[in-house]
């Protein structure tokens, strides 16, 4: 035997003996990765310390927290660990999983009452446990040891699947000697497998009371883009508990894996392509007097007129917290948003057969949005002068860790404009008035298995906040028979389009369902569909036949804010305070301005639509209520859609005049084509929650033009 053919055993075999281990004695792996398959292992070491590109050496270990809002230190969380471990609950028991130990959040009320160099409220921690293969939610106070236990049978669903989950489940199936016949048949070598956990959805009886996930696998043979080289058809179910195949299935064996032939997207493995280096110099944003935001305490950032909480959470990533805006007249910082994050995501791909029709991922509740996020590549993801901010996440067995470099904070400035003016000579005044516009972006990054979402939170100096979505990576294609285009009949439904020899890329949908806590100066406030309609003129009133005309409607139920967009029947909408108005009598308020407009277009009684019925509607209004905060539910994992923001929301609340939820979802069809293989450019979305009356005026007037003396001068290599 070759020695590299020996290696590769020893690895497997180590690799799966490890796999037993945890299966047997309820390990956990090492601290979470995004490691799916063997290959990537050897390059793993949970004892490395990962390369820091931060503001500055920070050792976590020591971090104390300073604001109620502050998630978990992992003194805290070493405490949550200890304190559960001694619970009767745990004490003793095997299996038992933490799938999730975040803060408890303190009331809102007490929040917004407290002030720096106040008493820290109580510290609590929201744990979501499985034991003996139940469910359950736990509170543990850090401040009086108690843990308070409530067993969730209620609905349907499980928690968030743990990094070791998906990792173990990749490996199990090695473990049945019918799947590793069915590889070795397809012709792959164990040593080339790379397999992905794929959620399930929920589709009838037959799923329920266990676990469930599926396995589906790649060659990774010539490149390190997998995804590019599908065993089509073979699916394996296997229980997530007990890590027992409970079936195979080979629907595929006639269609060939794809060659690995320019799938590999690495830099260093595209040759030397002098026209392509050179179409674009070098190019950073210079600041001589350093960065114009600073961060507080670790996690309080303030930036021109804005100041805002910022942390990172395992299921949605990035919570922004408490944003307020100074007012330029008065000076006092005014109450925008108390919460807003990523809910969930919801990605059904478009192709009913065998093999694809469950493709339905929630990849917030099913995966984690937080999870999934890896450190970001210095100016590349983020420019020269970004600040890092690390996450602070837990293993299944409570065990917490760093994930470095997770959320980027820095000023962007593109060449955009604030505001401007110029006179035409024609008035005879001489008036060229511009101002730049410089903001102050948000920025995190999630790899969930191969697409790649980059989530930006941007501040604007006008009040303006702008959320941001794009999306790259890479796609999940399916294996085919076919090489070109003339080989298929017009009456096949292909359900994507081909992109090379043998791949197609399925049509999918992407929808990313947004939290926004809208506190505009204070909690108290209403949405207000304003309504633009077309009113005819009298006859002989006017020359004109037609014009347009706003009318405000003030919501009273929810019902009344389940707003499906329409294009030939235009509105604004607005979340107004209206116990507050300007000078002139007009109640402050932000709106909403659409983007990513894609509807679902799946039967509402679908199943994956059942489960994502938060995507029936562009926009929702919720009463504020703590335990509503995923638009899927709590538990997504093979839900069957009945604790959905659909449901909150049908219950038809009041909402006039209170503490309310602003939803919104950005939505995009992708149909593939042949740009997006090996790996997809960026294509982004967005939308902005923008003043509306909030200020008595322009807030922006008082910004300086730029002037030669305040920038930088580069000179350009040529000229050195």
């Amino acid at each position: 035997m070759e020695s590299r053919h020996f290696l590769r055993f020893l690895f497997i075999f180590f690799g799966l003996a490890t796999l037993l281990l945890v299966t047997w004695i309820n390990l956990p792996y090492p601290p979470p990765t995004d490691l799916f398959h063997p290959k990537r292992l050897n390059n793993y070491n949970p004892l490395t310390k990962p390369t820091r590109h931060h503001n500055h050496d920070h050792d976590h270990a020591s971090d104390i927290p300073h604001h109620p809002l502050d998630p978990l230190t992992i003194k805290e969380i070493n405490r949550v660990r200890t304190l559960l471990s001694s619970h009767a609950l745990f004490k003793n028991t095997s299996p038992y999983a933490l799938h999730s130990i975040t803060l408890e959040e303190p009331d809102k009320p007490l929040v917004l009452n407290w002030k720096k160099g106040d008493p820290l409220l109580p510290r609590k921690a929201f744990v979501v446990a499985r034991v003996k293969n139940k469910s359950y939610v736990l509170t543990v106070d850090l401040t009086t040891d108690e843990v308070d236990v409530q067993k969730t049978d209620s609905t349907s669903g499980y928690p968030m699947m743990t990094v070791e989950d998906m990792t173990s489940a990749t490996w199990a199936p090695l473990l049945n000697a019918e799947f590793n016949r069915t590889i070795v048949g397809r012709g792959v070598d164990l040593t080339d497998l790379a397999c992905l956990p794929i959620s399930l959805g929920w589709f009838g009886q037959k799923e329920e009371n266990r676990r469930l996930i599926k396995v589906q696998c790649y060659s990774m043979k010539d490149t390190a883009n997998f995804y590019m080289r599908p065993i089509e058809g073979l699916t394996v179910l296997l229980d997530m508990d007990t890590k027992q195949v409970v079936e195979i299935t080979d629907k595929g064996r006639h269609i060939p894996i794809p060659k690995a032939t320019n799938t590999d997207y690495r830099y260093s493995v595209q040759g030397l392509n002098q026209e392509m280096e050179e179409l674009i110099n070098p190019i950073s944003l210079e600041q001589p007097k350093g960065p114009s935001f600073v961060v507080e305490d670790e996690h309080f950032v303030k930036w021109a007129n804005w100041e805002f909480h910022l942390k990172s959470d395992p299921r949605a990533g990035v919570v922004v917290s408490q944003a307020r805006v100074k007012d330029p007249n008065s000076g006092e910082m005014r109450d925008v948003m108390y919460k807003g994050f990523t809910s969930e995501l919801f990605v059904p791909y478009m192709d009913p057969t065998d093999a694809w029709y469950f493709k339905t991922y929630m990849d917030a509740g099913e995966y984690g949005f937080g999870l999934q996020a890896m450190p970001l590549d210095p100016l590349n993801d983020c420019p020269r002068n970004a600040y890092y901010m690390d996450g602070v996440f837990t293993a299944a067995d409570g065990t917490p860790y760093v994930r470095s470099n997770m959320i980027c904070i820095f000023e962007s400035y593109a060449g955009d404009i604030g505001w401007r003016h110029a006179e035409s000579p024609i008035t005879g005044l001489d008036i060229r008035e511009v101002r730049p516009k410089v903001t102050l972006v948000v920025r995190m990054a999630a790899s969930v298995a191969n697409y790649d979402y980059i989530v930006d939170w941007e501040f604007q100096t006008d009040g303006l906040i702008r959320i941001k979505v794009g999306l790259s990576g890479i796609l999940m294609v399916k294996g085919t028979t076919y090489d070109h285009m003339n080989q298929v009949s017009v009456q096949e439904n292909l359900f994507g389009t081909l992109l090379s020899e043998n791949v197609i890329g399925v049509i999918h949908d992407h929808y990313i369902t947004f939290h926004l806590d809208m506190d505009i100066d204070g909690s108290d406030n209403s949405f207000v569909k304003v309504n633009i309609q077309r009113q005819e003129t009298s006859p002989g009133e006017s020359p004109r036949r037609s014009y347009l005309k706003a009318t405000r409607n003030v919501a009273k139920t929810e019902k009344d804010a389940q707003i499906k967009l329409k294009l030939y029947d235009p509105a604004e909408f607005h979340v107004i305070n209206p116990n507050k108005t300007t000078r002139v009598g007009n109640p402050v308020g932000y709106k909403v301005v659409p983007g990513g407009t894609a509807a679902s277009l799946l039967d509402p009684k679908d199943p994956p639509q059942k489960r994502g019925a938060f995507t029936n509607n562009q926009i929702w209004v919720t009463p504020y209520n703590r335990t509503e905060q995923w638009a899927g539910g709590l538990f997504v994992y093979q839900s069957q859609g009945e604790d959905t923001l659909a449901a909150w929301s049908n219950r038809d609340r009041p909402i006039e005049n209170k503490d309310i939820v602003l939803w919104y979802t950005l939505g995009f069809h992708h149909i593939p084509c042949q740009e997006d293989f090996p790996i997809m450019p960026t294509v982004s979305s967005s939308f902005d929650l923008k003043p509306v009356n909030f200020f008595e005026r322009n807030p922006i007037l008082g910004t300086p033009p730029n002037v030669e003396k305040d920038l930088p001068v580069c000179k350009a290599a040529a000229s050195a």
